[in-house]
């Protein structure tokens, strides 16, 4: 098939369906956060088992939709929607085998307490839930049917297995009944089950804490046999297209008694393979010694793909970038499918299961495109977009159209397609364009550009400048510094693929819009530059290296003739919380003030959070160092105000790594402020929670530093 170069222009007709109907009332009054943040967030996009169907989540304001588009024509229609700002989740959608219902679920996942995220305080509580909805019917109506999460529908049939705390249980339906029970117990945590390709077997990962195993359930003889049990770590598995072996990654065994600190090698990874029916695995392939020992996952439904010329591909940083690679599954020479200094992130088979389909920043390092390349290589990988856009989650149909989420500066997130006509693909197209605001002010966001800085040490970080419209401000403005979390993510020149930075990229459009300049800064630690970039040395716990970024960031800002020196500000939140209070904990003199959005304080209290059996005397020289890497070591020096922010059912930065700051500041007599969010978590889940916070931050921002004389 061919794939035109075409198709790699900036989407220019996709853009004129954004243009503002009206222009703002004046020159000086910039679109609200609340405006900016208006346009729906798509995710979940998944196709039919018979590549007919698209299907994917909206988030308009809190109001979560699914939405699903039919060949040929690919007119979008709703057939979920929950109206409330309730916090409640709708993901991991999941077609039926004949493609004529669609599961999913609603509400998110129980925190160590079996406590449901239930951001409204609702009284009569919340869960997680397994819900349908039967899309050959004209009114089609989504009904809850039991407790639980990953619907995974049988290849045949209507059998659905998902998980409920920890175990695999089975749906049976009768009539409009529907009823619930474990298919087999075990010990461990049950994931990443999966059905056989005649649906006789299902294959699941038992996770035992220090190690995993791969097994096989046998539905008719209801035996589970484990693939080559050891002391390592298993997962990923993929069936053969004959349902006789099973692919999976193998770990070794290697304790962790810290995080937060670069990881470049490890003993090496391998892929086995096994017989079902006996159980014995083989390697097939196993990564060498140095980069690319440690494995680094890419974005996919599992990390083997098992082609229909039997090969399975992986990803692997053998050279010190994330690429795809292929291996013959009976053992053999690997083939590697892409090169250069870029990274592979999602990435799928198509409908042949001969060709892959995938985004990376190949040729454009703070954008991600789509590409095509053979599962057995031998030609390199041929681009399918291109320009000023952002693609992701490819999703192949079955007349050779894609499906994908797209952006780019001035346009959110959207769901899109590339059509086929014959052998040729038509350049992309939204897929529901009546689902933008008439007044979203695309046209009034401002374009940022990319900049290098290098710090002190030599390292160079990466970031995207956005500057106030020109010839609305004059003089100096003030500056400000955008952090974000992970620390393994990467900022984009345009809207995030991923809803926390979707809502940050929309909050520093905000403050450009509002005169800042503005510094969205790529530190080191994170992803798109390469192992070497995100395994820094010393990063984190390690020696907080990346602040030595954060330090560049700022002086050279201050060193620009467009910005105040004495207005140059902190802002982000998780791991940018950390470095927001790193900066004004180590270099007062550096910034005016700081927004820290649930913020790491303490690296030992942080480690503690997901390494719950951490001690920090086990290691007295690390943990003291992990502590001299935290704001609070130096938090004598801190002077300048700050609004910490914080929901109180967090599950990845605790509570009280706020509550500890606020006492030590106030002991200070440092001008604090807060914004407690009751039964948030740290993604917020509501559309006002995040309204909330970004209203109090202008607002603080406005009072500490703009009116600052």
């Amino acid at each position: 098939m061919h794939w035109p170069l075409s198709l790699r222009a900036p989407m220019a007709r996709l853009a004129a369906l954004m243009v503002v109907a009206a222009a703002p009332a004046t020159a000086q009054t910039p679109p609200s956060i609340r405006a900016i943040e208006a346009a729906p967030f798509p995710s979940a996009m998944v196709a039919s088992p018979q590549g007919d169907l698209v299907a994917w989540v909206h988030n308009t304001e809190g109001a979560r939709s699914i939405v699903v588009a039919a060949a040929p024509a690919y007119a979008a229609r709703r057939v979920v929607h929950f109206g409330a700002d309730d916090g409640q989740e709708v993901a991991q959608l999941a077609f039926s085998a004949d493609g004529r219902t669609l599961w999913f679920v609603r509400g998110s996942g129980p925190n160590r307490a079996g406590e449901h995220p239930n951001p409204t305080s609702d009284p009569a509580g919340a869960e997680q839930a397994i819900w349908r909805v039967r899309l050959d019917t004209n009114a089609a109506v989504a009904e809850r049917i039991t407790e639980g999460s990953t619907p995974t529908p049988a290849p045949s049939g209507d059998g659905l297995l998902f998980a409920r705390r920890g175990q695999v249980m089975t749906l049976t339906t009768t009539g409009s009944r529907a009823e619930a029970a474990p298919l087999f117990r075990m010990r461990g945590s049950a994931s990443e089950f999966r059905w056989s390709p005649n649906g006789d077997m299902v294959a699941v990962v038992s996770s035992r804490g220090t190690h995993a195993y791969v097994g096989v359930y046998d539905l008719r003889a209801k035996r589970l046999r484990w693939m080559s049990p050891s002391t390592d770590t298993d997962g990923s598995p993929v069936w053969s297209p004959d349902g006789t072996r099973l692919a999976f990654l193998r770990q070794p065994y290697e304790r962790r008694r810290m995080i937060f600190l670069a990881v470049r090698t490890a003993q090496p990874w391998s892929i086995q393979v096994a017989n079902v029916a006996t159980g014995v695995a083989s390697p097939v392939f196993r990564a060498t010694p140095g980069t690319g020992s440690a494995f680094w996952p890419m974005q996919a439904e599992t990390q083997l793909l098992w082609s229909a010329d039997d090969r399975l591909v992986f990803p692997w940083e053998r050279d010190g970038f994330l690429h795809l690679y292929s291996v013959p599954a009976s053992g053999g020479a690997y083939t590697q499918l892409d090169r250069g200094p870029h990274e592979v992130e999602y990435v799928t088979l198509d409908r042949t299961r001969t060709q892959l389909i995938f985004n990376s920043n190949q040729g454009d390092r703070d954008r991600r495109h789509l590409w095509r390349v053979s599962a057995a290589g031998g030609s390199a990988p041929t681009p399918l977009t291109g320009g000023a856009s952002i693609e992701w989650m490819p999703t192949p149909l079955a007349d050779g159209s894609v499906a994908f989420l797209r952006s780019d500066a001035r346009v959110p997130a959207h769901a899109s397609i590339i059509t086929a006509t014959g052998t040729t693909l038509t350049a992309a197209r939204y897929l529901a364009p009546e689902t933008m605001p008439a007044d979203f002010p695309s046209q009034e966001l401002v374009v940022p550009s990319a900049v290098d800085i290098r710090a002190a040490d030599g390292i160079t970080s990466h970031a995207q400048l956005f500057l106030p419209p020109a010839g609305r401000f004059n003089g100096k403005r003030p500056a400000i510094i955008f952090l974000h979390g992970g620390s393994r993510r990467q900022m984009l020149l345009g809207w995030n693929y991923g809803a926390y930075y979707h809502h940050a990229y929309a909050f520093n459009q905000a403050l450009a819009l509002r005169g800042w300049v503005v510094l969205s800064l790529n530190f080191r630690s994170g992803i798109g530059y390469g192992r070497d970039f995100r395994e820094a040395l010393d990063y984190g716990a390690g020696g907080a290296s990346e602040y030595r970024d954060v330090v560049a960031a700022a002086r050279w800002l201050r060193a620009r003739a467009d910005v105040d020196t004495g207005k140059v500000a902190l802002w982000g939140g998780s791991y940018g919380g950390y470095l927001t209070a790193q900066g004004l904990s180590r270099n007062p003199e550096l910034f005016a003030a700081g927004v820290d959005v649930h913020g790491v304080h303490d690296w030992n209290v942080g480690i503690q959070t997901f390494l719950t059996d951490y001690n920090a005397l086990e290691d007295p020289a690390a943990s003291r160092l992990a502590f001299l890497s935290s704001p609070l070591s130096q938090v004598r020096q801190w002077k300048d105000p700050v609004l910490l922010i914080h929901g109180d059912d967090d599950r990845n930065v605790r509570f009280i790594e706020t509550l500890t700051l606020m006492q030590r500041l106030r002991a200070q007599d440092v001008p604090v402020e807060q914004l407690v969010l009751p039964d948030e978590i740290h993604g917020f889940l509501r559309h006002e929670s995040w309204m909330r916070v970004f209203e109090s931050a202008l607002d603080f921002l406005d009072r500490r530093v703009l009116r600052k004389p």
